[in-house]
């Protein structure tokens, strides 16, 4: 899993690196302090030296005590950037990755699991790039150090720290399996609460229309409880898990401790280097207790990563475009063409699109009619490109549009949606969104045109109002207008229209048809409608049904019928619909 975090952020592994290379030398550091301290030690209590007999060594202990805690000073900040910018780095690929993914794959997943992951599950590396991996590469190489530099000044306790130092990383082993699991199941439970907390938030209006907003709280309790519940059992086992190790290492040290007693009065060895052994042996110890006190957050950040790199490598729906056709572009007017068409989403058996055929031709209006579940959205997130084609093809102008770079493609098309979403933002940068580099007079044209100017002219501030999450201070009929206003400013060829005047009022969806009609001028419009009014001024009506085109009536031409749909066909006869 680590060498997919360094691949995802070029950064990771140099900040490892360097924090390793510096944690080495806060060890070479401190063997050296340790020699001058015993040196000290060693003349003026067994040697009987003065102070002057030992001023050098006094001043090389104090020269090397502030060259280590410059050393640990580094690696700390090290450390700390490093872990910085492997966040920034990781946080900006996923959400670009998520973008890449698009609405496909957003529906199959919770939005608050995924805004948890992305916040919480980021900022949860921090510890696990800062603090543990550094220290996992420490807690093998600086034992290893201390006890090559003891070996030679003497062997036995040089043994006796390969024979104990082993235990610790084995009880983190044992315990850790078992820590490892609350860890993944109180993530599980953060994400759960996350998606709980704010499908509340988002549903409050309808919460509170059917009285029900204290059963979503206490549900939202509940769930905080069985957070707070996983989080303390996880915490129990980290506590007595970190007192097991205390005890090991102060056991291990104690007997290197006794058994350099007892060499020291029976004359086995000098005071000094008996001295310098004990000195270090703590510090054989420091990184092996230090790796048990930062895994409980290394393995939260392990959860937290692993989940993210789920993310990271799901397959894109669009692959990029060969440099081949890198610059082709869609050519005004657009005739769109779907040639034996299939779609399947994933985990289902049946098609929700099996061999469409149909054809856009350019400048005209197509209605898509049918029934709910039909295949329409599919079809459209087809064109769109948040979803890839499983078999078939999509042309435009006779260029496949898998051909076309999804950029350009969709700086082709100008999409008005049943219900339009809108930002926290004034209603200029929502207009603006469009075209970014549109002026203030091209929005207010596209304003104009849309019917909007009237209604933005009376708000608060104008064009500069802030309008709520998703438009909430705007009517059903003026949150419309913006998204007209919005294809008016990008003034594409294209024009998918989904139902834009479903459940408005009479005055809304005069005032939005007007609108509409100048916005269809000139272009290749794709209508999807259930209502006759909605399609009364089309050149051509395809009707799905099951994922099939089961009938097209073209302007002045014949009803092609395609199987027996007779009765459908009825259904949308006695629905006003001109088939």
């Amino acid at each position: 899993m680590n060498k997919a975090l360094f691949r995802y952020s070029k950064f990771a592994r140099g900040a490892l690196v360097l924090t390793t290379l510096l944690g080495i030398l806060v060890v070479g550091a401190t063997i050296v302090q340790m020699v001058f301290l015993s040196k000290v030690v060693n003349g003026i209590f067994l040697a009987h030296k003065t102070l002057a007999g030992v001023e050098p060594f006094l001043l090389l202990l104090l020269g090397f005590i502030g060259v280590r805690a410059v050393m640990v000073w580094l690696r700390e900040v090290t450390a700390q950037q490093g872990a910085i910018r492997v966040k920034s780095a990781l946080r900006q690929r996923l959400f670009a990755h998520l973008f890449a993914l698009g609405p496909g794959y957003h529906k199959g997943e919770s939005t608050g699991e995924l805004v948890a992951t992305a916040s919480e599950g980021v900022e949860r590396l921090d510890a696990y790039v800062s603090r543990y991996l550094p220290q996992v590469a420490l807690s093998v190489l600086v034992p290893v150090v201390i006890v090559a530099y003891i070996f030679p000044l003497d062997w036995i306790s040089a043994v006796l720290l390969l024979v104990t130092g082993p235990i610790i990383p084995l009880l983190m082993i044992i315990i850790g399996s078992y820590a490892e699991k609350l860890v993944q199941s109180q993530w599980l439970a953060l994400s759960r609460m996350s998606a709980s907390f704010l499908d509340a938030i988002q549903g409050l209006p309808t919460l509170k229309l059917f009285g029900r907003s204290s059963a979503a709280g206490a549900k939202v309790e509940r769930m905080s409880n069985a957070f707070g519940e996983k989080t303390l059992k996880m915490l129990r086992v980290a506590f007595l898990s970190g007192a097991v190790l205390e005890f090991m290492t102060a056991a291990a040290i104690g007997v290197v401790a006794v058994t350099l007693g007892v060499r020291l009065i029976n004359g086995d060895i000098s005071f000094e280097s008996a001295f310098l052994v004990l000195l270090l042996t703590p510090e054989f110890y420091k990184p092996l207790r230090e790796l048990g006190i930062s895994r409980h957050a290394g393995m939260e950040g392990k959860i937290a990563a692993k989940r993210i790199l789920e993310i990271l490598d799901t397959p894109l729906p669009v692959l990029a475009p060969a440099s081949s056709v890198a610059n082709k572009r869609p050519v005004n007017p657009l005739t769109i063409r779907f040639a034996n068409v299939t779609y399947t989403y994933p985990g289902n058996k049946e098609s929700a699109l099996s061999k469409i055929n149909l054809t856009l031709p350019a400048g005209t209006r197509t209605a898509l009619v049918g029934r709910s579940g039909a295949g329409k959205s599919t079809l459209v997130n087809l064109l769109l490109r948040f979803i890839a084609t499983e078999s078939g093809n999509i042309t435009v102008n006779d260029i496949p549009l898998s051909e076309l770079p999804v950029e350009v493609w969709r700086e082709a098309i100008a999409l008005v949606p049943q219900r339009p979403y809108l930002f926290n933002d004034t209603i200029l940068a929502n207009i603006r969104m469009a075209r970014p580099t549109a002026s203030e007079d091209d929005i207010k044209e596209a304003a104009t045109l849309a019917g909007a100017e009237e209604f933005i002219q009376q708000m608060p501030h104008g064009y500069e109002t802030q309008i709520g999450e998703r438009g909430a201070r705007l009517s059903a009929g003026q949150a419309q207008r913006i998204a007209i206003a919005r294809a008016f400013l990008k003034d594409a060829p294209l024009l998918i229209l989904d139902e834009p005047t479903s459940s408005l009022d009479p005055k809304s969806e005069r005032l939005i048809r007007q609108a509409l009609e100048q916005l269809m001028l000139q272009r290749t419009v794709l209508v999807i409608a259930h209502r006759y009014n909605t399609i009364a001024n089309v050149e051509q009506i395809a009707i799905l049904d099951n994922g099939q085109i089961v009938a097209v009536k073209e302007q002045g031409k014949r009803l092609r019928q395609h199987g027996n749909h007779l009765q459908l066909m009825d259904q949308y006869r006695k629905a006003g619909v001109a088939i």
